[in-house]
């Protein structure tokens, strides 16, 4: 009986000690090639390349906003490129907004490998090139898809510490802390503790001083609409949510969501 206590206690070890050290690998899936902007939905696109703080070059995709009207600046979530997202970009610069397409480091053929902290240098580089073309923070809807979630936060975070907040912040089916989202997951190791890249949106929620928008399906199986729920009872007014029924993780623009987006700007505007 010992022998076999002993044997399952190596074996949780091992899970354990394989979940801390592959983590990364489990959490960002880098394995997309690039595109070429040019066989996207969005061709008309300018294909950036910014070079972050700390000397990678990271490819992004602009598309120019018509009549003055605010830039999404779109950050994606764990998997894919920015070419996955070309459906959600088309319908919104095809009412005038602008897009920024923001890559990351180790994505879609950039170089480097993601962290936290990398993908948070990445979105400072995408929101400077920004500013350098005339983009102002309060034009900029900063939006987050899942991971990206986390990277939209921290950016509507620190413009609002700055005293520059964004026109807006738009999370879709976002997590209230990686931590919390990696518990949910492997229920039965103490990952809440494990993971070293914590994206904790709920400690920043609050201090934002932008209008939210929270949409998230409650069918959800990847991060749980109780997530979305959390984050828009700490966030500051003026906030709006979108509960979708029937939505899960990524079809959130089959049920509308993207028309939303469009409405919830207009009423900024």
């Amino acid at each position: 009986m010992l022998q076999v206590i002993l044997t399952a206690l190596g074996a949780y070890a091992l899970i354990v000690i394989s979940l801390f050290v592959f983590q990364r690998n489990l959490m960002y899936h880098t394995d997309s090639p690039p595109v070429p902007v040019q066989q996207s939905q969005v061709p008309q696109a300018e294909e950036r390349f910014v070079r972050s703080r700390d000397g990678i070059e990271i490819r992004s995709w602009y598309l120019r906003p018509k009549d003055e009207k605010p830039v999404i600046v779109f950050f994606h979530g764990n998997a894919g490129t920015i070419a996955d997202r070309d459906f959600k970009a088309g319908p919104w610069h095809a009412d005038g907004y602008g897009v920024w397409l923001a890559g990351y480091r180790g994505f879609g053929g950039n170089a480097g490998s993601p962290t936290e902290n990398g993908l948070y240098i990445d979105a400072r580089a995408a929101i400077d090139a920004l500013r350098n073309d005339g983009i102002a923070p309060n034009q900029m809807v900063l939006y987050g898809e899942s991971l990206g979630s986390g990277i939209a936060t921290q950016m509507a975070h620190e413009l609002a510490e700055a005293g520059t907040p964004p026109l807006a912040l738009v999370l879709e089916a976002p997590f209230t802390s990686m931590g919390d989202a990696a518990q949910a997951r492997y229920p039965f190791v103490p990952a809440r503790w494990l993971v070293k890249d914590r994206y904790r949106n709920i400690d920043k929620i609050s201090a934002i001083d932008a209008p939210l928008f929270v949409i998230h399906g409650d069918q959800d199986r990847v991060i749980g609409q109780s997530h979305g729920r959390a984050l828009y009872t700490a966030a500051k007014e003026p906030k709006k949510a979108l509960w979708i029924d029937g939505g899960g993780h990524t079809d959130l623009f089959d049920f509308g969501a993207g028309q939303a987006v469009i409405e919830f700007i207009e009423d900024l505007e």
